[in-house]
């Protein structure tokens, strides 16, 4: 740095005081705080400072939350950082008891017992894991996800365990994991086989955390979600983290959780105001395919995901796109999860550009730099059209979700506009510009909630709508995002969003 042409500068006159952590005003150990300024982070999103507190507080005993908050709000870490604070003093109180007792056997003469080792390679020399505290998970991806998190807050936490499991990994080496684990992190399917087969008891878990619970009943777990009630009846506390408080799941909390008190962040209505959302008409697969191939040449994509609707449609148009010489691989529910994570671990490292993947990658995967997400097929749930752009613009980032639609997909693209209560924007580039003209697509005709629009009908407002009119938008007009450091959310000085490490 050069000093030419500068003036000297009062230091003393500078304000140099540290911005004050603010998770440390909310009551969490030294070894927490120490994790969480290791990982760069100094304020607490809105999601883990209302949560944090009232689950650490214990002036009405242990009281059950129901949280409604958007992926990348910084959920994970607004219900693994009240859980591993109570452990952390749980065992704190464990091992006071225990040296008192190692002290009083000394001063009667007595040498203390000597623990067991056990062998890894003689799994009978296991004992079933006794967890106390217990997370489900819907997904693979969204439960190592948050087994990942909780490694990195506990990296200060000498003798606080965790394990994970889920299915589509070796058994014996998950009932490895589990010896001594204080926090499982688990899917419902796997979790209820290892119950079974008593490699793990649930009689004693404290703390049951179910996250994303609209996605769970989704995915048919509700029986799964019942037994794991019953099999955790003693417990103290129950957070449930669901993106709506829609009938079923308020349905659900009543029959699981005791008068919980109701904390709502955001809608899954609410506009992603840092995600840029714009539509494209495409007459046909062919039109579509051209102006996908046209986005992806654009440079200012850092790393992106392309949706599409089936498995057979991932795998064709992955293989399209390495062919094209594009850095791309497929992901979806039919590959082994041993390959799903090598390829979610490749995304992250950089070594992939674009996964092209089914639904599955719609929640529980967050990486920095993922710039732009497209829409190549559409959703069959409406609301799985909110997951899937979620995964950029994570906590405060910028990002761009671009969605093609044809003339066919009107209706579900009306749906999707309904739903998110919000119009789409629809953009033409030019060159590729559709044959035909759409008429604009599905505002109802009074607020949002009606019916989508007949094809040629007009509809009052303003906001998206056909090829009336031509705005400029193209390859060049979304800048670079700049890249960033993976972990629990955004910027540093935010607070943390949901790390996506492999999962399902």
């Amino acid at each position: 740095m050069t000093t030419e042409n500068t003036t000297p500068v009062d230091t003393t006159a500078v304000d140099a005081t540290p911005v004050a952590n603010g998770f440390a005003v909310l009551g969490l150990a030294p070894e927490l705080l120490a994790a969480v300024a290791d990982l760069g982070f100094t304020q607490p999103t809105t999601v883990q400072e209302q949560c944090i507190g009232k689950a650490m507080s214990r002036t009405e005993g242990f009281i059950d939350l129901m949280v409604s908050s958007q992926t990348g709000s910084g959920k994970t870490a607004a219900f693994l950082l009240p859980v591993l604070n109570t452990l952390l003093q749980q065992q704190a109180a464990a091992e006071a008891a225990d040296k008192a007792a190692y002290e009083e056997a000394l001063a009667r003469g007595e040498a203390p017992a000597k623990k067991a080792r056990k062998n890894p390679l003689n799994p009978r020399s296991f004992k079933a894991a006794v967890p106390g505290a217990l997370i489900v998970c819907p997904t693979r991806e969204l439960a190592q996800q948050v087994a990942n998190d909780a490694i990195d807050l506990v990296q200060h936490c000498k003798g606080l365990r965790i394990a994970n499991v889920v299915g589509g990994m070796p058994y014996q080496m998950q009932i490895a994991r589990l010896q001594n684990a204080d926090l499982v992190v688990a899917t419902p399917g796997r979790l209820l086989d290892l119950q079974r087969s008593g490699q793990i008891k649930l009689d004693q878990v404290q703390f049951l955390v179910v996250d994303e619970a609209d996605r769970m009943l989704d995915l048919g777990f509700a029986e799964d979600l019942a037994e794991i009630h019953q099999l955790t009846a003693n417990r103290h506390q129950t957070m449930m983290f669901s993106a709506t408080f829609a009938p079923r799941i308020q349905a659900l909390a009543s029959r699981v959780m005791r008068k919980p008190q109701h904390i709502q962040i955001d809608s899954p209505q609410e506009a992603h105001a840092n995600i840029k959302q714009v539509l494209f008409w495409a007459d046909d697969a062919r039109h579509k395919r051209a102006m996908l191939d046209h986005w992806l040449r654009d440079k200012s994509i850092n790393q992106a995901i392309v949706f599409a609707s089936t498995q057979i449609e991932c795998d064709g148009l992955a293989e399209d796109l390495q062919q094209e010489g594009f850095d791309a691989v497929a992901l979806h529910g039919a590959l082994s999860q041993g390959l799903r994570n090598r390829r979610l671990m490749a995304l992250r490292r950089g070594q992939v550009q674009i996964l092209v993947a089914t639904d599955v990658a719609a929640r529980g995967i967050d990486v920095p730099t993922i710039t732009h997400v497209f829409n190549y097929g559409l959703p069959m749930k409406s609301e799985d059209y909110t997951h899937r752009i979620g995964r950029t613009g994570r906590a405060g980032r910028d990002g761009l979700a671009v969605t093609f639609a044809e003339f066919r997909d009107r209706r579900k693209i009306g749906d999707i506009e309904a739903y998110s209560k919000q119009l789409f924007n629809a953009e033409v580039i030019p060159g590729l510009e559709p044959k035909q003209r759409f008429a604009p697509t599905s505002a109802p005709r009074s607020g949002f909630g009606g019916k989508p629009a007949r094809p040629g009908e007009r509809r009052n407002g303003n906001g998206g709508g056909g090829f009336g009119r031509n705005t400029g938008f193209g390859a060049k007009s979304f800048g670079p995002r700049e890249g960033g450091r993976g972990g629990f959310g955004g910027p540093r000085e935010g607070g943390f969003g949901d790390r996506g490490r492999p999962a399902r």
